[in-house]
């Protein structure tokens, strides 16, 4: 959806699945969740180690202290009426914090 320096933004479509499956799929293939502690997102993977960068990065940590994981719609097939039911959710808080800060992102200005 939206590419920035060393993360980027995506959008997965599950047939099924479950969060830990997401994580531990997106590790497999070298990108895993930003924030993810479990499956290896907690730590700076791309950019220079600089403390400044060091410092954004524990800034990110910090505005979203989680898997940085959203579902914006779930839909199932309710039990007893078998109407398929969606839900859409809007980004939280802390996770269109960390967007903004990754697109207002500066590499120059951090030595990253």
């Amino acid at each position: 959806m939206e590419q920035f320096p060393y993360v980027t933004l995506v959008e997965c479509r599950l047939e099924t699945g479950r969060t830990h499956q997401i994580r531990v799929h997106m590790k497999h293939i070298g990108h895993p969740l930003f924030g993810d502690d479990k499956y290896g997102g907690c730590e700076i993977l791309k950019g220079l180690r600089t403390q400044k960068y060091q410092q954004y990065i524990e800034n990110c940590f910090a505005l979203c202290p989680r898997q940085a994981l959203h579902a914006r719609t779930l839909g199932f097939t309710h039990p007893r009426t078998g109407e398929r039911m969606f839900f859409d959710s809007e980004w939280p808080e802390d996770m269109t914090n960390l967007i903004n800060k990754w697109r207002n992102y500066e590499p120059n200005t951090l030595g990253g």
